[in-house]
């Protein structure tokens, strides 16, 4: 019941995820505790949205590889899912028009519930439809990223000022701060930002986890061991299609995918 009072939440995280990682899929868990903990929020969704090939940075594997991991990685998560949209267009697409299609899905899928529940009861409706049609709650949207995100806001012409105000005041950001970065300090001194303070989130990250999917491809390359770094699944997808080490497959991995499978 006290759940149900709370106003319900969809986190949304964009990068490259070349590959997933556990430490990805850790920002998401330690983002929805942090939220329940205010005892103002409840966290029904997580989507992880791969960027396009068309982002143009160095190493970037195919999204259709990016997108195919990503799943593999979630499986054993029962809130967080990879949503392809973002990756399926032919053009790099900004931060905020990523926010705002799942914003406009989000509300598409509220409305047909509600129509739904109405139909359900179209008389004698329980109290508690009827309250829940009266008083609907909407879902909000935060866009889930590391400290260093912010950081980029800070550089030169990277982000439109009206993006920047968009995404934190109409939707809201929930920053994961790693040992040795200060967020507050950034935000206190951007006027953009600490204007809009109240709708940033910052969670501590209380176990330091230094996993960077660029040293993992790194070590992938090198031919070292990545288990317990990415899920096995991810690691035998690698392997099976030769995914960073452009069509040969390197022995150790060879040796890894048999173990797995």
């Amino acid at each position: 019941v006290r759940m149900r009072s709370r106003i319900p939440v969809i986190l949304l995280a964009c990068g490259s995820f070349n590959p997933t990682t556990n430490m990805h899929m850790r920002l998401f868990e330690l983002a929805r505790d942090h939220l329940h903990h205010t005892g103002q929020y409840q966290v029904i969704e997580g989507i992880m949205s791969p960027v396009s090939d068309h982002y143009g940075k160095k190493g970037l594997v195919s999204a259709r590889h990016r997108v195919a991991m990503a799943k593999l990685a979630l499986e054993t998560s029962d809130w967080i899912r990879v949503d392809p949209w973002e990756s399926e267009q032919d053009t790099w697409t900004e931060t905020v028009k990523v926010l705002r299609h799942h914003y406009n899905e989000a509300l598409r899928a509220f409305q047909s519930k509600k129509e739904f529940m109405r139909n359900k009861h179209p008389t004698e409706s329980s109290a508690e439809d009827s309250f829940s049609c009266q008083h609907p709650v909407l879902p909000e949207l935060k866009l889930l990223c590391g400290a260093d995100f912010l950081q980029t806001f800070k550089t030169p012409n990277l982000w439109k000022e009206e993006d920047i105000k968009e995404i934190v005041e109409k939707f809201g950001l929930v920053c994961i701060s790693r040992a040795g970065s200060d967020p507050s300090q950034l935000i206190q001194e951007s006027d953009l930002l600490s204007k809009f303070q109240h709708n940033i989130f910052l969670v501590r990250e209380w176990i330091q986890n230094e996993i960077s999917a660029t040293q993992i491809r790194s070590a992938l390359c090198r031919g070292l061991s990545v288990k317990y770094l990415i899920p096995d699944s991810v690691i035998a997808y690698i392997a099976q299609h030769s995914v960073y080490n452009e069509g040969h497959l390197l022995q150790p991995l060879r040796l890894q995918n048999t173990t797995i499978n």
